[in-house]
């Protein structure tokens, strides 16, 4: 009965079946018109038989193993498995939704290379295909590789990424076929959004503090609002969670109290409560009363607020006088 249901209305159906909280969830990880036309066909559903139910979850289960030991082992492995579970002909089904909806990324197989063995591979490659490929990968893989390319090469590649907004399917199946000729045919046909500021941002952060800097350095004089939109998104004003008390007072020493009251008027309690807990009793209880008699503040005052902080912290950290931890790994970038 399922196979009788078009795409979207299988989706209602699951949702009505997972109820509001997780329905809630899914939601946000939606595009505003499919949202609506998913809350549309949820209104017009009317009646769910025990049989629909049934068909729909497992369907979902089905398509949602085959993903897993896609990412797990490819194609082929993920096929063998199904087989066993599901049979030849539910296992090729299964599949085939996957590959034509573009479940599976381009460079899947790339992913799962060892970076040092990689990097032997596209080195000597054009720097917009080096992009292209760090573009698909995890952004610590990207970061161990940008890290290892000759220093007038990362700012090159870093900067490409940053300005990659659309591949056409026969850049990325040429790119394809030099790396893994068999997963040639797994692209979609439509056009793919990849790279952008957000992806290099996120191999910046996980790179070492000297290859961040070289690579900030140079893309400053080439590409100067780039690099400025960059380095905003590189620590955000919630991220002095990162800090150890110790630095966070070192960064209130220098921080207006007027600015501090505003900022942390649009915070959360997490970071409001790690403010006031490095501050004395007296000034916290003032900071306090200036929030609550200042009364509604305009967005824009908060974010500015927030970004001279952030500012703040980006230039005690380049002078080595506090150090901010950003996770991959055991590295500390100082």
């Amino acid at each position: 009965m399922s196979e009788k249901l078009t795409g979207v209305q299988k989706a209602a159906v699951l949702l009505i079946v997972l109820g509001p909280e997780k329905s809630a969830t899914i939601f946000k990880h939606l595009k505003d018109d499919e949202i609506e036309e998913l809350t549309l066909e949820i209104a017009n559903t009317r009646t769910i038989t025990p049989q629909m139910k049934d068909e729909v979850i497992g369907e979902f289960y089905e398509v949602c193993l085959a993903q897993q030991y896609i990412a797990e082992g490819g194609i082929n492995y993920a096929k063998e498995l199904l087989e066993k579970s599901f049979g030849a002909d539910r296992a090729r089904d299964v599949i085939g939704k996957l590959t034509a909806s573009l479940q599976v990324k381009p460079f899947e197989f790339v992913r799962k290379t060892d970076p040092s063995q990689l990097l032997n591979f596209i080195q000597d490659e054009h720097p917009q295909t080096i992009a292209l490929i760090l573009s698909y990968l995890a952004p610590a893989q990207s970061a161990l590789i940008i890290s290892a390319l000759p220093p007038d090469r990362q700012a090159e590649v870093a900067k490409r990424i940053a300005l990659m907004d659309r591949t056409s399917p026969d850049i990325i199946k040429e790119v394809e076929k030099v790396l893994e000729s068999k997963l040639a045919s797994l692209v979609n046909q439509d056009y793919t959004i990849i790279g952008g500021v957000d992806a290099v941002v996120e191999i910046l952060n996980t790179v070492d503090r000297g290859t961040e800097k070289h690579i900030m350095e140079t893309m400053e004089i080439e590409e100067p609002e780039l690099a400025d939109e960059i380095r905003k998104k590189m620590f955000v004003f919630e991220d002095i969670l990162l800090l150890d008390d110790r630095a966070i007072q070192r960064v209130l020493r220098d921080v207006d109290n007027s600015d501090l009251a505003i900022a942390l008027k649009g915070s959360n309690e997490e970071v409001q409560n790690a403010i006031f807990n490095n501050l004395s009793k007296r000034l916290a209880v003032m900071i306090k009363e200036d929030m609550e008699f200042m009364g509604p503040v305009r967005m824009k005052d908060v974010e500015e607020a927030q970004q001279k902080i952030v500012n703040i912290i980006r230039k005690l950290e380049d002078s080595a006088e506090i150090v901010i931890s950003r996770g991959g790994g055991d590295e500390i970038i100082v």
